[in-house]
């Protein structure tokens, strides 16, 4: 496999795997993702441990209720807002002015658009 900045191709994709069933799942155990990736537990630590480093993304420990977890508020990509929760920022934009209604509106569009 070539290698990309000191790391193989393999890991890279693998690794973007692991966070795009977390953002999925939001929680999965270990043994569920070496299973499935096809990948040893230690591998799939390893890439959890670099993963941290970047993404938020938790361990839990325990035997039943243990494993691999992103964070609450994390997601990948563009999430969309409820009409709900848009209009309840819409209501809240009313009462703002100057750069706190810009950053309110601009939240508007990025997310409820």
């Amino acid at each position: 496999m070539e290698a990309r900045g000191g790391e193989d191709v393999g890991a890279a994709e693998r690794r973007q795997q692991i966070l795009e069933l977390l953002c999925q799942r939001r929680k999965e155990t270990v043994s569920n993702l070496a299973a499935e990736l096809g990948v040893c537990e230690r591998t799939i630590r390893r890439d959890i441990e670099m993963l941290t480093l970047q993404y938020p993304i938790e361990t839990v420990c325990g035997r039943y209720g243990g494993g691999v977890k992103l964070a609450d508020w994390y997601y990948q990509g563009r999430r969309r807002l409820t009409p709900r929760q848009t209009a309840l920022l819409r209501r809240l934009a009313a009462g703002l002015q100057g750069e706190d209604l810009e950053d309110m509106n601009q939240i508007l569009v990025q997310f409820a658009s």
